[in-house]
């Protein structure tokens, strides 16, 4: 896992989470990547798929790797993503930007920015396994369009996408 223009607080409960998840260790990578050469001046936002691909160069065939930033992500049929994936890849990439209350003009809620977190990682990270959007509600593999979606929906696998994972 590497931050982009991250707040380290913000990560410190995503590693022990995602072990739990997927029952393997993860750990904090201090690599840095410069996303500026993503940057859309017209949209005020990144490029998300041009950061997963130079987040390969960062990745080893043997992992997964995820980074988490502070900057908005978007793809060109979107207005924004929470984050992308490489299905069946190895780079995952999440943002918290509109994760967190202060973009919808309401104070801090660290806890629930956490919550939001975790899930968005785990979603991201289910698509490398190859998992596509579930239509289960409560699965955490489940599409999200909203905030509101994110807060619904489960932070766990239903049965179908954790069969899938464990494979």
């Amino acid at each position: 896992m590497i931050g982009i223009r991250a707040p380290a607080a913000a990560l410190d409960a995503l590693p022990g989470e995602l072990a739990r998840v997927f029952g393997v260790a993860c750990h904090v990578r201090t690599e840095s990547l410069d996303p500026e050469f993503a940057y859309d001046r017209s949209r005020g936002q990144y490029y998300s798929t041009a950061i997963l691909q130079r987040m390969q160069r960062l990745a080893t065939p043997d992992l997964r790797l995820l980074a988490v930033t502070s900057l908005d992500l978007y793809v060109p049929v979107l207005t924004f993503v929470f984050g992308e994936a490489q299905v069946e890849g190895n780079c995952a990439l999440v943002s918290l930007r509109r994760l967190e209350e202060e973009f919808y003009g309401l104070p801090p809620r660290p806890d629930l920015l956490r919550e939001r977190l975790i899930k968005e990682a785990v979603h991201e990270l289910g698509h490398t396994f190859g998992l596509r959007h579930c239509d289960d509600w409560s699965c955490v593999m489940s599409s999200s369009h909203s905030v509101e979606r994110v807060d619904v929906k489960g932070s766990e696998f239903c049965a179908a996408c954790r069969q899938v994972v464990r494979r």
